[in-house]
């Protein structure tokens, strides 16, 4: 992507997953890695590593049986055959030493593993530390989930860890969100057509909005998400993400360093976000979900409205918001332009007050569509506002973590995220993680509460995002 890496990274020989037996290897390891080897982009070495008391058999097993209820099917008897004997298991104790003694005699004279912790992140002092004292760390990249701490000084403190054995070039944040075809459709979008770019700034734009919207609740994760929220789990990061790309200034150059550059400006432009550009949610029946404090105040929906004071966002509010149990599960972007100087036609505006826009559905169903106005028959000079859709769903498209495993492998770093934006992001939000209103309660099935309403009313009000039209 972008290029190539531009790290001079050499390939991986080898594969090692922290956590092998756990759920997220199940629900969307295994399978990404059958895909990868599918697709021939998959041929080192994978080492499972956990402490579980399992043997390698009993891992192929769960590997096996991850591929076929994840729906990718097993099909394909060879690559799944190809997978099973590329695979290895080391069971021990991730702060005993033997475990690590091992692993190195597993990895023979692999010189560049790959080290994915798919483990939590109290887990990466001890697994970092025993890699570097067996010297299973030189020459090699490592790959850790989000959360990326969950505040400016838990970020800088994870940071550290992880840097204590690892160059930045060879760290790799994975966040499953940056690898959807669509959110990279976001960056080719706005620099491979030369249209944009005229119109792409304060002069012409009025109001960026962010939606990403979940008509599911909590799903009997009330524990974790008491030590979560809406604007930890979602907020600062997936959309952050989606804000910087759309934000961003064009790179200076094919290659992932130049977009990490960019994306980290305007992290840095963003203005500190105060009490007042904060609305706070909790739908109602939240404090009934097992694991939830009766009196939480912990928010179920956020809404924020931001600020880029940079040379081309200065004075365009950004308003962002995410939330569960709300009305539809979809995540769209609109970027409403502003009406033209003059009204020389009484219908210049839609009759909902909304003036051209562009629109990018990122799921379900995903769409660019420009909408423009067109003159009625006849010889009144009226007409209608119509949206002009182009489908990027394709057929075959790789998966999230097959696109970021794969890129962690190769050394390509354009979908991950550096860690100065990591807490440059962290800044922003760090004012209000504690200084805040409390939450308001909304009602399953609405699209949250009025309160952000009147947070958007300045600039308009929400896109709701609706079903595509039937072709």
């Amino acid at each position: 992507m972008m290029g190539g890496n531009d790290e001079g990274a050499a390939a991986a020989d080898a594969f090692v997953f922290f956590g092998a037996t756990g759920d997220l290897a199940h629900k969307m390891i295994f399978p990404a890695l059958y895909q990868m080897v599918k697709r021939g982009t998959l041929g080192v070495p994978v080492v499972g590593v956990a402490e579980a008391g399992w043997d390698l058999p009993r891992l192929r097993d769960y590997a096996r049986e991850s591929i076929a209820q994840a729906g990718v099917g097993t099909g394909d008897g060879a690559a799944l055959g190809r997978l099973l004997s590329l695979m290895e298991y080391v069971d021990g104790d991730y702060g005993d030493t033997g475990t690590f003694k091992e692993l190195r005699r597993v990895l023979g004279g692999a010189r560049h593993p790959v080290h994915y912790l798919a483990i939590p992140p109290s887990l990466f002092a001890t697994v970092i530390e025993r890699l570097r004292g067996e010297g299973l760390a030189a020459g090699a990249r490592v790959v850790v989930e989000k959360p990326f701490g969950r505040d400016l000084a838990s970020a800088r403190q994870l940071n550290s860890v992880v840097r204590s054995a690892f160059p930045e070039s060879s760290v790799f944040r994975i966040d499953h969100f940056l690898g959807r075809e669509e959110i990279m459709n976001l960056l080719y979008f706005r620099f491979a057509n030369s249209f944009l770019e005229p119109v792409w700034n304060r002069n012409y734009i009025a109001s960026v909005q962010v939606t990403l919207a979940e008509q599911f609740g909590v799903q009997g994760r009330g524990a974790f998400y008491e030590t979560a929220g809406c604007l930890r789990d979602v907020v600062e990061n997936h959309l952050f993400q989606v804000v910087a790309l759309l934000a961003m200034e064009p790179p200076a150059y094919q290659g992932f360093g130049a977009v990490q550059g960019e994306k980290f400006s305007v992290f840095k432009a963003m203005r500190p976000l105060a009490a007042g550009d904060v609305v706070r949610g909790q739908f109602t029946g939240y404090r009934d979900e097992p694991g939830v404090a009766a009196d939480s105040d912990v928010e179920t929906f956020c809404a924020l409205r931001l600020f880029i004071d940079s040379w081309r966002w200065a004075g365009v509010p950004w308003y962002v918001r995410s939330g569960k149990c709300l009305a539809a599960t979809a995540t769209e972007v609109l970027v409403e332009l502003k009406p033209p100087p003059q009204a020389l036609f009484s219908d210049s505006v839609a009759a909902d007050g909304r003036a051209n826009y562009l629109r990018f559905r990122i799921s379900p169903d995903p769409v660019i569509a420009l909408a423009a106005r067109v003159k009625r028959a006849g010889e009144e000079f009226a007409g209608d506002q119509r949206e002009l859709s182009l489908l990027s769903g394709q057929p075959n498209e790789e998966q999230p973590y097959e696109r970021l495993l794969t890129d962690a492998l190769a050394g390509e770093g354009a979908l991950f995220t550096r860690e100065d934006a990591v807490e440059a992001a962290w800044a922003v939000v760090e004012p209000v993680l504690d200084n805040h209103n409390r939450a308001f309660p909304y009602p399953p099935g609405s699209w949250g509460p009025e309160e952000a309403d009147t947070l958007i009313a300045p600039h308009g009000r929400w896109h709701n995002p609706a079903p595509e039209p039937a072709p």
